[in-house]
């Protein structure tokens, strides 16, 4: 019986290995590029920075350091330099590729950071499975720049697993209308027709503004933004604007909202302070050809009638008035019901011998909201 030699006794006492197998190493050499394994086989094992990670340009020796152990799998028994060649990130691709089939099947709501971002969408890393997140998938609103999501963390379900295409879809959008759409429950559970609420300007039109309450957008109308006059919501409002709102209205899940309170109604003491024959100064707001609308206060406008205008006979307000300018006149009509007050200058210096109405042909009676109906019809 012939005596085994040192060298065949060691190689007996090592295990083999075979490509595909997983192994445990022990960390003997790191350099930037590459880290050396004893795998407890004939040959050390190579893990290249390629075959641990897919990020780019990763300094290996701020990831191990000798003496750490890491599982690992053989790529290559011998790469041609008597050398094994092993592979981390395909181990933990297929470990990760059991983690998203349990997320998919279970409906797990996954986190990752956002690793790059496509021209189509998002590109996620879960345990070294990269996941696409398609634009379109990224929210419920359409962006225009991914961009802003570079670097971020973000949640996130498996909508597709195909690990034969390797092919893995997330969708965040999902997330974003449950939430929403568990926000709105909430949101119409508790408001109702008369309450204050804060929201934020979500989206400012020609017509009005669209306020964020929390779940659902409220129309805040251009009509309701002040008790005076607004000629553009975007001179008064950007998006991103806190306000406090009143709620007008609830229709379904349309919601109609008010910035005019009833505490700062300018009508609440118009009776004592625009009474008949008192003497006011206001500002041309606009002009028609039958007469002149006066600011007495925002909120309030008063008609100034052409033929109160002047003792001599004008034949359209614009011949002696210009808008912006100020204007004193005596208040010579209040209807406190239908909101409407008439003014004049001629009463201005008409003879007070007696405390007399201003005779009817000399105050022309004018319903001012047919008029102003009528300017908006000319005006679209």
């Amino acid at each position: 019986m012939s005596e085994l030699t040192f060298e065949q006794m060691l190689e007996d006492s090592l295990k083999t290995i075979h490509t595909g197998e997983v192994v445990e190493g022990t960390v003997i050499d790191v350099k930037p590029e590459e880290i050396i394994l004893n795998i407890g086989y004939k040959s050390d094992g190579v893990l290249t920075r390629n075959e641990y990670t897919n990020e780019p340009n990763v300094d290996l020796t701020t990831i191990a350091k000798p003496g750490d152990t890491m599982e690992v799998k053989v790529l290559k028994v011998n790469d041609g330099e008597g050398q094994v060649l092993l592979t981390y990130k395909r181990l933990a691709a297929d470990r990760g590729n059991k983690r998203i089939e349990e997320a998919y099947e279970n409906r797990e709501v996954l986190t990752a950071k956002v690793a790059q971002v496509l021209d189509g969408g998002l590109s996620v890393v879960v345990e070294e499975v990269r996941i696409f997140i398609p634009a379109s998938l990224v929210s419920d609103t359409y962006e225009k720049d991914l961009n802003k999501y570079a670097g971020q963390e973000i949640k996130f379900v498996i909508s597709e697993y195909n690990p034969k295409r390797r092919r893995y879809i997330g969708d965040r959008k999902q997330l974003i209308l449950e939430e929403k759409a568990e926000m709105q429950k909430k949101l119409f559970e508790t408001i109702k027709i008369g309450d204050t609420v804060e929201g934020t300007v979500k989206n400012v039109t020609d017509f009005g503004a669209f306020i964020d309450l929390g779940g659902c957008d409220g129309l805040l109308h251009i009509s309701e933004m002040s008790w005076g006059r607004v000629e553009n919501p975007k001179k008064v409002f950007k998006v991103g604007d806190v306000v406090k709102v009143l709620i007008k209205d609830i229709s379904g899940t349309k919601i109609a909202l008010s910035l005019k309170f009833e505490d700062q109604n300018p009508w609440k003491d118009a009776a004592s302070k625009y009474a008949v024959g008192t003497e006011v100064t206001g500002k041309v707001a606009r002009m028609t050809d039958f007469g002149a609308f006066i600011e007495l206060e925002p909120g309030i406008d008063a008609l100034l009638h052409v033929s109160q205008i002047s003792k001599e006979h004008i034949d359209k307000p614009s011949d002696v008035l210009k808008s912006g300018e100020e204007v004193t006149a005596k208040v010579v009509d209040f209807n406190e019901a239908d909101k409407k007050i008439s003014l004049s200058i001629k009463a201005m210096f008409a003879p007070e011998p007696k405390a007399e109405k201003v005779e009817d042909e000399d105050v022309v009676s004018v319903d001012i909201d047919a008029v102003i109906a009528e300017e908006n019809e000319n005006a679209e």
